[in-house]
């Protein structure tokens, strides 16, 4: 394992404040309002060094949106080989959620942002997409075969609903209402993802 020098683990700790502040920001208030100078000030830099990391506004959230995809990554390649598709499923709706809830998942960009373009052309994001995409479809397709997921909805539907329940707004309402605590809101959040609203014969 290569070791970094002092300057370089000291640029690391730097740029990990950075995404970090990037998340919290994207998370609060979404690309298009969040300014470079905002993160600046959260992480409490001047403008001009936070460039020297990243060169612009698109690159931040890049960054930020790949050091998510390497997160979820994580959380998939560590449950347990032998758990059931939907199970496997269930753990990665149940961690998203609980980022939600604590302020640390960037929304999920919109299809008119100009980050999306950005993100199209961001070869590192690509591809963390693709494998987090390969992993959840392959699960929802073993899940549908065995009858656990509704056979007759498209891959492709289910897929982007489990990615929605990353910055799903019901939770942030359930929040407020102080009604729920994180863990209740989490289970309530997965139930509804995966058994709908029907009543469920006993």
């Amino acid at each position: 394992m290569e070791r970094l020098s002092l300057r370089e683990q000291q640029q690391r700790l730097r740029e990990d404040v950075i995404l970090q502040a990037v998340n919290s920001l994207l998370a609060e208030k979404g690309y298009d309002l969040m300014t470079v100078d905002e993160v600046a000030s959260m992480v409490g830099i001047a403008k001009a060094s936070l460039y020297k990391h990243f060169e612009s506004k698109e690159r931040l959230a890049a960054a930020a949106m790949v050091r998510l995809l390497d997160r979820t990554l994580e959380i998939i390649e560590a449950l347990p080989p032998a758990a059931q598709p939907l199970d496997k499923l269930k753990a990665v709706v149940r961690w998203a959620v609980r980022e939600h809830l604590r302020g640390q998942m960037p929304a999920l960009p919109s299809t008119r942002s100009t980050l999306r373009e950005a993100l199209v052309a961001h070869k590192p994001y690509m591809e963390r997409l693709v494998r987090v995409t390969e992993h959840l479809g392959g699960w929802i397709e073993q899940a549908q075969a065995a009858g656990a997921i509704n056979p007759r909805l498209a891959g492709e539907v289910v897929l982007y609903i489990v990615f929605a329940r990353a910055c799903d707004p019901v939770s942030d309402f359930l929040k407020m209402s102080g009604a729920y605590d994180d863990d209740e809101i989490v289970e309530l959040i997965t139930e509804t993802c995966f058994s709908g609203l029907a009543t469920r014969p006993s």
